[in-house]
């Protein structure tokens, strides 16, 4: 009875021992599955790399052989010409407007196509693909394209900048806005929805105070890069002073290009450190 009961275990045991093996040979053949997939995503990856390095044109030995000339360049720059400091100031101040106005306006224009454009709280269907459309539109074309396009408008100046940055800020601030809605709690728009308020008082009431928080940091997000763009503008007229900056480098007055760099690294920081307040302030 003792062999019949040992050769009893034997055979379960048996039967465990090979389904054991033959999991850990499912398991090795899906580790070595994975670790091809890999290999294959980084052969990928390598070549879309170098494929780019070839497009491009990539040359890092004329890179080495040139320094000398940005370091004559440096050169010629430094001191910087701080005797037109006080001249600075307008472009400066200009540059400062036109992120000002172009978020602002952005904002305003673009919130209510945000509503239009979220798919929860969309009045009408077609709306909702206009208003899409309409954002991917003013977001495909750059704000430099805007920027030409209103110079031949309204002439050289601040203006055609500041429309440059409104209109590109509404496709951006747009699709942001629009994710920022759909993604927002509806538990208080369900509550104030059950008590029959009205659409107009679940969204002043309910969606509002929701997703304002997240609104105004993505505002303030916006003014930073607006604030890079305008200096990047004034180089097709638009004022400020990356026009400023153009002007100078094309009278190759390397002292005076040296002097606005300064200011816009002075502005660019003054306005991330407001920024960052002010986003804690919303928080």
């Amino acid at each position: 009875m003792s062999v019949d009961g040992t050769a009893l275990d034997v055979a379960p045991r048996s039967a465990r021992n090979a389904a054991q093996d033959d999991g850990a040979v499912t398991l090795s053949k899906i580790g070595l599955g994975r670790r091809l997939a890999h290999v294959f995503v980084a052969l990928i990856v390598a070549a879309i790399v170098a494929q780019s390095f070839y497009v491009v044109q990539a040359r890092p030995g004329d890179l080495i052989t040139g320094v000398h000339g940005m370091v004559d360049i440096l050169a010629r720059a430094m001191p910087p010409a701080w005797s037109e400091a006080g001249d600075t100031l307008w472009p400066a101040l200009e540059t400062v407007d036109l992120a000002i106005f172009g978020t602002v306006f952005g904002v305003l224009m673009a919130a209510p196509l945000a509503v239009m454009a979220a798919s929860n709280v969309t009045p009408a269907r077609p709306l909702y693909y206009l208003a899409r459309g309409v954002i991917a539109l003013t977001r495909a074309v750059p704000d430099l394209v805007w920027a030409l396009l209103f110079v031949t408008a309204v002439g050289l100046g601040p203006f055609p900048g500041a429309l440059a940055l409104s209109v590109h800020s509404i496709g951006m601030l747009g699709r942001l806005f629009a994710e920022v809605i759909e993604d927002m709690d509806f538990g208080p728009v369900e509550a104030l929805t059950l008590t029959g308020a009205s659409r107009l008082q679940v969204f002043t009431h309910a969606v509002v105070p929701g997703v304002l928080p997240s609104l105004l940091g993505i505002s303030l997000y916006r003014f930073d890069e607006n604030l890079r763009s305008s200096l990047v503008l004034g180089f097709v007229g638009a004022g400020g002073i990356g026009f400023r900056l153009l002007t100078a480098m094309n009278l190759f007055q390397y002292r005076t290009v040296s002097l606005l760099l300064i200011a816009t690294f002075v502005l660019v920081m003054a306005a991330e450190r407001g920024s960052a307040l002010l986003r804690r302030q919303v928080a």
